[in-house]
């Protein structure tokens, strides 16, 4: 069954460390992918971009942008970033509009963002809080005659750095092995991120073992993980 899958990251390169399997294997099964980031990380997310002489902000953000849409080509979707800072990212009517807009225009079954908290990166819950409530604009809060309405998409929350402190548990397992190489290829266009490769490749293998012990399939290598935050409608268990 295909999906239209629209990942929305604080940061340019948050899509590819925590959902770059599942975008990929999203349009490997027949789907669309399209990913958003509300800032490019320019200002607590590009250190290794600052360490080159005569560096400014707006060279940092074309070179983020570069790489940010390099890593989504290898994964089949679109990029695209609305730009409105980082550290901190702040959320106005105009940008939460912009969000909600950008949802309404896509229309995704699959929505998939961060959890409601991380102590370690501040930009993360705002995120978190501004795409929620962009989500249920777009779905029909308010008078669905003035404006067009689209079917609320499933919500999803991708894998924080460290998860036991971010609230999150993982409830669905995504079996990213046929994609795993694109996932590799994506991550290595991050170089203004370098350290989190290893970091990721190595959280791939260990949710590929959660996924293989729970599902019985010895054929699952590597995985990634979610959060689902609304119920599940079924005709039956």
């Amino acid at each position: 069954m295909s999906r239209r899958v629209q990942v929305i990251g604080a940061h340019a390169a948050d899509f590819v460390w925590r959902a770059g399997g599942a975008i990929a294997k999203a349009v490997a099964c027949g789907g669309q992918a399209d990913v958003i980031a509300l800032s490019y990380g320019e200002r607590g997310e590009s250190g290794e971009l600052w360490k080159q002489e005569d560096q400014t902000v707006e060279n940092v953000k074309k070179i983020r942008h570069a790489e940010a849409a390099a890593a989504a080509a290898h994964l089949g979707a679109g990029f695209s970033c609305l730009d409105l800072g980082d550290y901190p990212l702040e959320i106005d009517k105009d940008a939460l509009l912009a969000i909600a807009d950008a949802i309404r225009a896509f229309a995704p079954d699959v929505l998939i963002t961060h959890t409601d908290r991380d102590p370690f990166n501040p930009d993360h819950p705002v995120a978190h809080v501004a795409v929620d409530r962009a989500r249920s604009l777009a779905a029909g809060a308010g008078v669905s005659s003035a404006f067009a309405t689209i079917k609320p998409p499933q919500l999803f929350l991708f894998e924080p750095h460290q998860p036991e402190l971010c609230n999150f548990t993982p409830s669905v397992h995504v079996d990213i092995t046929a994609v795993w190489d694109q996932k590799v290829a994506a991550m290595a266009e991050m170089r203004a991120q370098q350290y989190l490769q290893t970091y990721y490749a190595q959280r791939g293998e260990q949710r590929g073992n959660h996924a293989r012990r729970a599902s019985g399939d010895s054929a699952v290598r590597y995985g990634e993980s979610f959060q689902r935050v609304l119920p599940q409608v079924v005709d039956q268990l």
